[in-house]
């Protein structure tokens, strides 16, 4: 596949931006000729084995606090576009829903479903309810990229975002945060931390983000129907018991209140909704960790975790009011009675996860290793209350894993080393439902690494890997669906890759460049059968029931090229870049969604070579900074993605973007403020969208694609204050 890279002229007006910039601040200031060479390193918590994101032998991407701040994130969904070759899926208020190297998932409804990429904060595992996710108090994001098999298991198939708060102080500090933005957009957070004793410090942090969203509801007379209402606090206390045990403690509260009311008619943000939905979630989660230093060589360390969460999720499914034919083709006087449908659905889960890791850590000079076991139990009750149900649905779903784990790494001279890691893991799963559908599938799976990695004498590092991880199978409910494909087989992965890191001038320039190829077997695809409301029959005149189902293709390939570029040339001037290329493709897929009109009567659609959903070949970004005066800084970034499908169900697109960003802060001692605008040039971003049905009566349900937009152009101001 040829990769074709678009750089347009918003590229064109950032650099000029920067460059002009720095040349102004190279004529109206003494530059320095390098930057500090003692920077902080970047050290990524989430391997078993911490070390710098350039020792690593696999593909990670750290997220700073500072890239944070300078990005004006409110939540994860808001950082992602900073690591090549990820995405990520709304259908939701927040895009919760998120695909490396075009892995992941993309919706949840009825069905239970298996993550692909684990997303864990504080050691607390959110994986499939980030929409806790904000950026309260984080030091760093953490992006592994490819199967975490050693690392993390069954919900690691792609990759793991580790999320990493900022630990407490033994120095007593206050920070104060507002921000103000177009939409209704404002802002609280602070932070206060010190110390309870010589031994004992403390942290606490809340973040308070409010928006009216970019949606008008007509019919109703509102502009707040798709609204971001979040409130996020934690609490965290380390203490030292003694010179070789140290606790640390972690206490996390969401409470989100968000509107959806995403999806008009019209394929505008301009709704005709009368029954908005909602998207809520609280949770209250806790970890505890505890170092103990069993010798020089040999650490103990422990990790428990609970998060119990509530979620509630909802949409007006006929996104319009019951007046929305009058005086149309479709009005009920022309008919003598109401044809068009009127619907809702809702979904109340509870979720409760506790996990423990326990493992053993010695690091010597030529040899490290790590053993390890893991225990994770999750319960998962669901409620759906839906217009067309006779009865509320009801299920119960349970699944236990318990794994052990080991990796060791050693040298195999002055410059080269290896890591192999293994993981073999048992997973159990108890579903039952007030339908009469039942399941206990258990299967034992493993995962693992081998990476060869050489550190040349000038600090430069090779490395080639082979890494294996797993998606454990599952059952579908039934219903519409044959007996044969109410059970879907395991997902498997291998992925090799080589990669290249070296820093240059001090460190002031460094780079990460990675090319892999995964070959991916039984691939599990969402998929659709659609049945008449009126005749059950499939296809026909809609509107329709969806009968959701997962299966498995064949298999498929997913390679790509991956680069990562920082350099800061002076002190006043730094650049960034990021690259992601990605060619995906099903070997063989033959999909049961009666949809499309060569679908209608139940033939077999084959997707053989057709790219994977939700990865676009292309993805890119470009940043920098330039300090204007010592305390007056602009910043700025252009980032693009190519055109990607949405779904395995259907054939629509999204389009190609880019977006332009633009920052420009005052800082002074304690205090600081800036404006900035995201989208500048007011792009239409699509983040979600359908294909394969049709839900206007006023085009008498006519086929047509449907998207949800991300943010449209917005403007802010923001201040912080230190004391």
């Amino acid at each position: 596949m040829n990769y074709i890279i678009p750089f347009s002229k918003h590229t064109f007006v950032l650099a000029s931006l920067l460059f002009g910039s720095a040349s102004l601040a190279q004529n109206s200031l003494e530059l320095e000729n390098q930057i500090d060479t003692n920077a902080e390193e970047l050290i990524v918590t989430a391997e078993l084995i911490q070390k710098s994101v350039l020792d690593l032998p696999n593909s990670v991407s750290v997220i700073s606090e500072a890239d944070i701040q300078e990005r004006n994130a409110q939540h994860l969904e808001d950082l992602l576009n900073l690591a090549p070759n990820v995405n990520y899926s709304t259908g939701a208020s927040r895009g919760r829903f998120v695909q490396i190297r075009g892995i992941g998932e993309r919706s949840e409804f009825q069905e239970p479903i298996i993550n692909s990429v684990g997303v864990v904060v504080d050691g607390i595992d959110l994986t499939g309810i980030a929409t806790a996710a904000t950026t309260l108090d984080t030091r760093q994001v953490e992006v592994l990229r490819g199967p975490q098999g050693t690392l993390f298991g069954a919900n690691a198939l792609a990759g793991l975002i580790n999320i990493v708060s900022n630990r407490p102080s033994q120095e007593f500090g206050v920070t104060l945060g507002a921000r103000f933005e177009e939409f209704g957009g404002f802002g609280l957070d602070g932070v206060v931390t010190g110390p309870i004793s010589d031994r004992t410090a403390y942290r606490v942090a809340i973040k308070k983000y409010e928006s009216d969203g970019f949606t008008d509801a007509v019919f109703l007379g509102r502009d707040d129907t798709n609204n971001i209402d979040e409130t996020t606090a934690r609490a965290r206390i380390t203490h030292q018991v003694n010179d070789r045990l140290e606790l640390d403690a972690t206490v996390l509260l969401a409470d989100i209140d968000n509107g959806y009311d995403a999806f008009s008619l019209d394929n505008t943000r301009v709704t005709f909704t009368d029954d908005p939905g909602f998207d809520r979630q609280e949770t209250l989660a806790a970890s505890l960790r505890a170092s103990y230093l069993i010798s020089d060589q040999l650490r103990f360390e422990g990790l428990v975790s609970l998060a119990d969460s509530s979620l509630e999720y909802a949409f007006d499914e006929d996104w319009s009011n019951v007046g929305i034919c009058e005086n149309t083709v479709c009005d009920s006087d022309l008919f003598g009675f109401d044809w068009f449908f009127v619907s809702f659905d809702s979904y109340f889960r509870e979720n409760d996860n506790t996990s423990v890791d326990l493992k053993l850590v010695s690091q010597q000079d030529n040899l490290a290793w790590v053993a390890g076991v893991y225990f994770r139990d999750q319960g998962i009750t669901l409620d759906r209350v839906y217009t067309f149900l006779e009865n509320d649905f009801a299920s119960q779903f349970d699944t236990t894993n318990l794994a052990a784990y080991g990796q060791i790494d050693f040298a195999l001279g002055s410059n080269w080393s290896l890591t192999t890691g293994l993981r073999l893991e048992q997973r159990d799963a108890d579903y039952s439902d007030n339908n009469g559908a039942s399941a206990n599938p258990d299967e034992s799976l493993w995962g693992g690494r081998i990476a060869l990695q050489y550190q040349a004498d000038n600090g430069a590092l090779l490395y080639g890997l082979v890494s294996r991880g797993y998606k454990a199978g599952g059952f579908n409910l039934g219903g519409n669906i044959d007996a044969a494909d109410l059970e879907f087989d395991t997902e498997t992965m291998i992925n090799y890759e080589l990669g290249f890191k070296q820093q240059w001038l001090d460190g002031a320039l460094s780079l990460q460049a990675s090319v892999f190829f995964q070959d991916r077997q039984d691939i599990q695809t969402r998929q659709s059968i659609v049945r008449s409301v009126a005749t059950g029959e499939i296809g026909g005149l809609c509107p329709c029931s969806f009968t959701d189902f997962t299966g498995n293709a064949a298999s498929g390939t997913n390679t790509g090229l991956e680069l990562e570029m920082d350099w800061a040339i002076s002190e006043r001037f730094s650049m960034y870049a990021t690259l992601g290329l990605l060619n995906t493709e099903f070997d063989e897929l033959l999909s049961f969604d009666h949809i499309n009109a060569d679908r209608d009567n139940g033939v077999a659609f084959d997707l053989s070579g057709r790219d994977q959903a939700h990865a676009p070949n292309y993805q890119w970004l470009l940043g920098g900074a330039v300090a204007l005066t010592p305390n007056l800084t602009l910043s700025g970034s252009i980032e693009a993605k190519d055109e990607f499908f949405f779904s395995e169900r259907h054939d629509e697109r999204s389009d190609s973007y880019e977006l332009l960003n633009m920052e420009l802060s005052y800082q002074a001692e304690n205090w600081s403020v800036a404006i900035y605008g995201k989208n500048l040039t007011d792009e239409l971003v699509q983040t979600r969208g359908f294909g394969s049905f049709g839900n206007d009566p006023r085009t008498f349900y006519e086929i047509d694609e449907y998207n949800q937009f991300g943010a449209p152009r917005v403007l802010g101001v923001k201040a912080q204050m230190d004391f």
